[in-house]
């Protein structure tokens, strides 16, 4: 099919060139020989008067013009997509539809479990797939390669609509043997003591705890660091170190660690998740019920824990 004189088949080689910056590897996201996608791209780079893509050394960058076509392509092909998965009518219990949600190991461990048997009661027969959040998880949404993002308040993009999920607020872990159990836990007995923390993979960004102890001009000596909150309860099991965790995984932990959870004298940040879709897909039937299903899993979550 032809519009203005270009292949509209071209726009998803286009696509997929943009994205890998790669022949091969472009080739085979769309199923097509390393052949037809280099003729592919021949045939953009004489419909737009621009090479699109240059070698430099061994890789390809994208020139300023493709640079300017990227967003409005993808855009464009998400709204192509969303039409077509739309339908008419959406049964949870007959479906075989995968949602693909992006949603870090903190939600993973505190709130999947809840959703998934949420869903089971619901009778669903959709499949979940999760996938990791790092990164510009926005980026998995305008590529539409995630259907729903579960991420904290401060990596919503403001492109997209978004929907708050529930809340949760920072404490203190700590071996129910460590020094400090039992005693108040100062502002300086915090910072002098060893640390457990979490650094975001895929990001040089700080955690949440971690800017929230930058601004109250509070520095940690750090032992030990990972790249999930789920992990931080088991590696000060045993030890004098602390992790600062949130609140609903420190509740799981305390259940089979020998940890105890304390409130430090000065104020830990709150944790605020939010769902997050694409703009062109909000009336989508299925992710319509799938955000009903989301909050009606985050609520019962918050009933359960008092």
């Amino acid at each position: 099919m032809r519009f203005n004189k270009l292949d509209l088949n071209l726009l998803v080689a286009l696509d997929a060139l943009l994205v890998e910056s790669s022949i091969s590897r472009a080739a085979a996201r769309v199923h097509l020989s390393q052949g037809a996608m280099s003729n592919a791209l021949a045939r953009l780079r004489e419909h737009f008067g621009d090479e699109l893509l240059v070698a430099v050394g061994r890789r390809m960058e994208a020139t300023p013009r493709a640079q300017a076509l990227a967003p409005m392509v993808r855009d464009l092909l998400v709204r192509i997509d969303a039409t077509l998965q739309v339908q008419p009518l959406f049964d949870p219990t007959t479906t075989d539809r995968r949602f693909r949600i992006v949603a870090s190991d903190y939600s993973m461990w505190v709130f999947v479990p809840q959703l998934l048997q949420h869903a089971a009661e619901l009778g669903a027969t959709a499949c979940f797939e999760f996938l990791p959040q790092v990164g510009n998880a926005t980026q998995a949404l305008e590529r539409g390669e995630a259907d729903i993002l579960i991420i904290p308040l401060r990596y919503v993009s403001p492109e997209h609509p978004a929907a708050p999920l529930f809340r949760d607020e920072f404490t203190c872990l700590m071996d129910r043997h460590h020094a400090l159990a039992g005693q108040p836990l100062t502002r300086e007995a915090y910072a002098a003591a060893g640390h457990v923390v979490m650094q975001p993979p895929g990001t040089p960004a700080a955690a949440i705890d971690a800017s929230h102890l930058e601004q109250l001009g509070i520095t940690r000596r750090v032992e030990v660091a990972s790249y999930s909150f789920s992990s931080l309860p088991g590696l000060v099991a045993g030890t004098q170190r602390l992790a600062t965790v949130q609140r609903r995984i420190a509740r799981k932990a305390c259940t089979h660690l020998p940890l105890v959870a304390v409130d430090p004298e000065f104020e830990l940040p709150t944790v605020d998740q939010r769902l997050q879709w694409h703009r062109h897909r909000a009336t989508d039937p299925g992710l319509l019920w799938l955000r009903e299903t989301l909050a009606a899993a985050a609520q019962q979550m918050d009933s359960l824990a008092g």
